[in-house]
């Protein structure tokens, strides 16, 4: 495959041009070149069945649990020892936690090291994660070798070469991101052809790693924009990066999807989810490829108050076992406060777990209702789809990219230049997320209509027009105290 700066081809990159890229990669700062892959692949089979994130996964699979894990990183290594034997021991995570800071996530090591030593000096945290990539593989493997839980790197960006190879060496063995959805999340001036090149190499040392009999838990986050997504726009994202990823040989891919807090619809969503990735992946020719779904709980604004805030943490444990997720990412009750003690970050976990245990396996009956909502995401996803492969050609990069451009594809309130941003989302009366406005995707006739005639459902209750105000109040809804009438 020659690879075309600005026209990126599903085409799995052969054995010549990865290892061509990754010199470029583990040159670009000192700890890359103290790689060995080898070794590497030698570490990971040595780790006991408890360390290695796709066989906890898998169990849960076949059991029809569902497990969590909780985000988080601080940036002195002793410190985020404490921090992860704190979620295991009193948490009672199920996979621990690596966030990278913000900038490890820019590639912008130097300062990274920086923010290292004034942390040391000033005994506080003066990043906000772990900076990997700056510590390097022996560093890192203090963090694995001082927990019993498998451990997973939450990269947040469209930049995640290094810091995979760091964290993957090192005995790391889950690593979240994806081409399409983090550079449309978090990027402004990245383009969107760029960053799917950047994950498709994420994705064939992944597939390298398995090659050697090594399986990395590797996953597509949804959108963590703290913004309002449509099932149907997030769930089309994942099945195009869940073809790029089989497009480099992945065999184990999961998908995630963000609660919108309306009980119903994000049922529907995550039993959608992976049923359309399979959809897809079959009518693309790809072989079996493992994949469960993902749950995360609520990833925009909070309540300051404590037991506001639960509530909503123990309704995103609710929604994960109802839709049939496998993994459930928590959240904590100091959201709106900031970076979240170990404390708080481990009572999200146990509130969490307490929802799951309540809930004793139940699942949601097949309902008129139920099966509409799923039917109507259906629709969306398969219209948005197949329109960018038919704008790619066949394609799943190239029709990202042209979907993109063309408007097809489109992402609330993305920071990147590249979305158009035309997507306008508000609430219905019980809160599920309709077009206030489709910009340009390709939605069927009767899929507006349905979403037009929730929207004027909210707006006679309320004695109100269809109008913008909707979207930009449901934007700060839940994070408004329960006496401001959230």
């Amino acid at each position: 495959m020659e690879v075309d700066k600005n026209q990126p081809k599903n085409v799995q990159l052969t054995l010549d041009q990865f290892f061509a890229i990754r010199e470029e990669v583990t040159g670009m700062w000192p700890t890359g070149k103290d790689i060995d892959l080898e070794e590497a692949i030698e570490y990971h089979r040595r780790l006991p069945q408890r360390k290695r994130m796709s066989a906890t996964v898998r169990r849960a699979e076949a059991c029809g649990d569902t497990v969590i894990h909780p985000r988080g990183g601080v940036p002195l290594i002793d410190d985020h020892i404490e921090l992860l034997q704190y979620l295991q021991n009193e948490g009672g995570a199920d996979i621990l936690p690596t966030t990278t800071d913000s900038y490890t996530r820019n590639e912008r090591f130097k300062e990274a090291g920086k923010g290292i030593e004034e942390s040391k000096k000033k005994g506080q945290s003066a990043l906000n994660g772990l900076p990997v990539v700056n510590y390097g593989v022996s560093e890192v493997r203090r963090v694995v070798e001082a927990v019993d839980r498998p451990i997973y790197l939450l990269s947040g960006t469209p930049f995640p070469r290094l810091t995979a190879e760091i964290a993957i060496a090192s005995g790391i063995s889950g690593f979240l991101g994806s081409g399409i959805s983090y550079t449309v999340s978090y990027s402004k001036e990245l383009s969107i052809a760029k960053g799917i090149q950047n994950y498709q190499y994420v994705d064939r040392l992944a597939a390298y790693y398995a090659e050697h009999g090594v399986e990395i838990n590797r996953e597509q986050p949804g959108f963590l924009t703290g913004t309002l997504v449509p099932p149907g726009v997030s769930i089309a994202v994942s099945v195009l990066d869940t073809l790029l990823a089989a497009g480099q040989g992945l065999k184990y891919y999961n998908v995630g999807i963000c609660q919108n807090l309306t009980l119903l619809q994000d049922v529907a969503a995550l039993r959608v989810l992976p049923e359309m990735c399979r959809e897809y992946l079959k009518k693309m020719g790809y072989g079996d490829i493992f994949q469960v779904s993902v749950s995360y709980q609520w990833m925009s604004g909070f309540p300051p108050d404590e037991a506001q805030a639960f509530s909503i943490i123990s309704l995103g444990g609710v929604i994960a076992v109802l839709g049939n997720a496998t993994l459930l990412v928590t959240k904590t009750t100091h959201e709106a406060l900031g970076i979240p003690t170990k404390e708080a970050n481990a009572a999200g976990c146990r509130a969490t777990r307490q929802a799951i245990k309540c809930m004793r396996g139940f699942r949601l009956p097949d309902s008129p209702e139920l099966e509409l909502e799923m039917e109507m995401i259906r629709k969306e996803v398969r219209a948005i789809v197949d329109k960018a492969l038919e704008l790619g050609d066949g394609d799943a990069a190239l029709g990202a990219v042209r979907g993109f451009q063309a408007g097809v594809i489109d992402i609330p309130w993305s920071p990147s230049l590249e979305v158009a941003n035309k997507v306008m989302p508000a609430r219905d009366l019980t809160g599920a997320i309709r077009y206030y406005d489709s910009g340009n995707l390709p939605l069927p006739r009767e899929v507006l209509e349905y979403h037009r005639e929730k929207l004027a459902e909210r707006a006679k209750k309320e004695n109100r027009p269809v109008a913008i105000e909707m979207a930009i109040n449901d934007v700060y809804e839940m994070s408004r105290a329960v006496a401001d009438g959230c």
